[in-house]
């Protein structure tokens, strides 16, 4: 059990392991990204393994508010596309933002493991995410693609810099993808964990006056769990929104 707080938020290997100079080691990072996916695949199927009922019921309804969630601004804001080649993107998004309300809420869990909290996990996604759609905007446009970083009726000589100057943000996307989940869960997470480590202590105190003096710090900490909820959903909002404006400019350029 970790001595610390912010030890939460630490990189453990579980099962050790290394070939050679590879090190393939089970963390907890892993062990939780596997409950993760393990709770969402257990609700899915919980919801659909008797096709449903007529009439959902809440957990049914939460599943399908989901799937309208992803599905209808996928339609709405990837255009020049018929709608059965639209829902192509569908499973990507879907996939993407379904764990991410559960991820960035584990770490709300007493001595639980914020995944969403290391800036390599987020980056990784974020790049894999831009490099899928560079590929499907190269197979869509092919070479014309290349004009996404020179916008039309450029004169010629300031087109190199121009390129440069497009293709830097365009890199820049998926490390600001990154270090907006990364930075705010980080963020909230360690300023709940700290305000009700304080509380604690100052419950251990045995001391009348310093069991009056906690009421303002757990109500603190009450009032930073809400708005910690709130963020780590709406930050799983915010991301699948950034993922779904991607495409639609890799697809139709400027």
């Amino acid at each position: 059990m970790p001595n610390s707080p912010l030890e939460q938020f630490a990189i453990i290997p579980l099962i050790p392991m290394k070939i050679g100079n590879l090190y393939l080691s089970f963390t907890n990072s892993s062990l939780f990204m596997l409950l993760t996916i393990g709770l969402v695949l257990l609700l899915v199927h919980f919801v659909t393994k008797n096709g449903g009922n007529l009439v959902p019921n809440a957990w049914q309804s939460s599943v399908e508010l989901i799937y309208d969630f992803v599905l209808n601004p996928v339609n709405e804001q990837i255009g020049g596309l018929s709608v059965n080649v639209k829902q192509k993107f569908f499973p990507c998004i879907s996939v993407t933002f379904t764990p991410s309300p559960f991820r960035n809420l584990q770490g709300m869990i007493p001595y639980s493991f914020t995944v969403t909290s290391h800036f390599i996990i987020t980056l990784g996604l974020s790049f894999s995410i831009l490099i899928g759609i560079t590929i499907v905007g190269s197979q869509k446009n092919g070479l014309h693609f290349s004009s996404f970083s020179l916008p039309a009726g450029v004169p010629l000589p300031l087109a190199p810099f121009l390129v440069l100057l497009e293709l830097i943000p365009h890199r820049f996307r998926a490390l600001s993808l990154g270090i907006r989940l990364f930075a705010n869960m980080m963020a909230g997470h360690s300023l709940v964990k700290i305000s009700s480590g304080f509380a604690r202590t100052m419950l251990c105190m045995n001391n009348i006056l310093y069991l009056i003096g906690d009421l303002g710090p757990l109500s603190i900490v009450f009032a930073l769990t809400g708005l910690e909820i709130g963020v780590a959903i709406s930050q799983a909002h915010v991301s699948t929104i950034l993922i779904r404006i991607h495409p639609n400019d890799a697809i139709n350029l400027h």
